[in-house]
């Protein structure tokens, strides 16, 4: 495993923790995510939408290409199961971007 994976291993795993603090330090000042229900723009602003949302990460897969990190993962979204990929961008030890792809009709209603 190299060092770009275990960087993100350890960001969910904080997450996992709720060590919100130390998932912080894994991102990149301007970090930004993309999800299939918004965009947001800023570590901060990021972590901040996961200490409310709590999620819980179970790692399935992972996947290594240069600079990126792809986990396949089941994520739990208030007791729902959703099978999601995150892909993750790596650039000088922090995650600079992530992109989560996932189905979100069972959380529509």
């Amino acid at each position: 495993m190299n060092k770009k994976t275990e960087l993100v291993k350890q960001f969910v795993e904080c997450l996992n923790k709720e060590d919100f603090e130390g998932a912080q330090n894994c991102l990149y000042e301007d970090f930004v995510f993309e999800g299939v229900l918004g965009r947001r723009a800023g570590a901060l602003v990021y972590i901040n939408e996961m200490k409310q949302m709590k999620l819980k990460y179970r790692v399935l897969q992972v996947f290594e290409a240069a600079d990126d990190v792809c986990l396949w993962y089941m994520i739990d979204m208030g007791g729902r199961q959703i099978l999601a990929s995150g892909w993750y961008h790596i650039c000088n030890e922090q995650i600079h971007s992530l992109k989560v792809l996932f189905d979100p009709r069972p959380l529509l209603g």
